[in-house]
């Protein structure tokens, strides 16, 4: 059996929970009942093994507020925020790190607080505002940016994104925060590479930074 996809559909092969597949385009789904058969996408091809089974979700439209643009998408409602920037909308700074919430590098800006976008579903998402890093600053020069980079904060870069969006979520709200507040905004944050010192001294520099603006 052959089935036509509606753009952005969320398919489910398998038994296994989790083995998750986000489509981005039309594309064809070939199973033959119980046997074996292929699923396939512009980019991939995954084996459907015998007695395995393909699930389709009905997709819906969506308008969302990105970085000060609206948005139109298609997608199923439960999809979350982070795979609707990066494989729907290509703003693919917001990193996955861990799927359940708990790294930040997925960290996005929600109505100007720090959300993790793996936790936030698209449902969710309509009439608030969102800034990706993309959107931060035009030009990338926001306090924490600039002082990201004086600080020589990242080593691999991966997790950086969602510090930053962290560490600018807090200036938001306190400019000049104690060691303990930038402790605490950032406690659940992880960088694998350990740069948590320099993190901290670079949250200090932008903060005098924002005072003096």
């Amino acid at each position: 059996m052959i089935r036509r996809v509606a753009p952005g559909a969320l398919l489910r092969a398998g038994r296994r929970p989790g083995n998750l597949c986000f489509l981005g385009r039309t594309e064809l789904i070939r199973n033959s009942g119980t046997q074996s058969g292929l699923l396939t996408t512009n980019s991939f091809v995954f084996w459907i093994p015998t007695g395995h089974h393909v699930r389709v979700w009905h997709m819906a439209q969506f308008t969302l507020k990105i970085n000060g643009k609206s948005q139109q998408v298609t997608a199923d409602p439960e999809m979350p925020l982070l795979w609707v920037l990066r494989d729907l909308l290509s703003l693919t700074g917001t990193k996955y790190g861990c799927g359940v919430g708990v790294c930040g590098a997925c960290t996005v800006h929600e109505d100007g607080r720090a959300v993790r976008s793996c936790q936030t579903k698209i449902s969710d998402s309509a009439g608030k505002n969102y800034t990706t890093i993309e959107g931060l600053s035009a030009h990338g020069d926001h306090p924490c940016q600039r002082a990201w980079i004086a600080e020589d904060v990242a080593q691999c870069g991966y997790c950086q994104a969602g510090m930053i969006m962290t560490a600018a979520a807090l200036l938001r709200t306190n400019s000049n925060p104690s060691d303990n507040d930038i402790d605490a905004a950032m406690s659940d944050s992880v960088c694998r590479c350990g740069t948590y010192q320099r993190m901290r001294q670079a949250i200090r520099r932008a903060a005098g930074e924002v005072k003096k603006a």
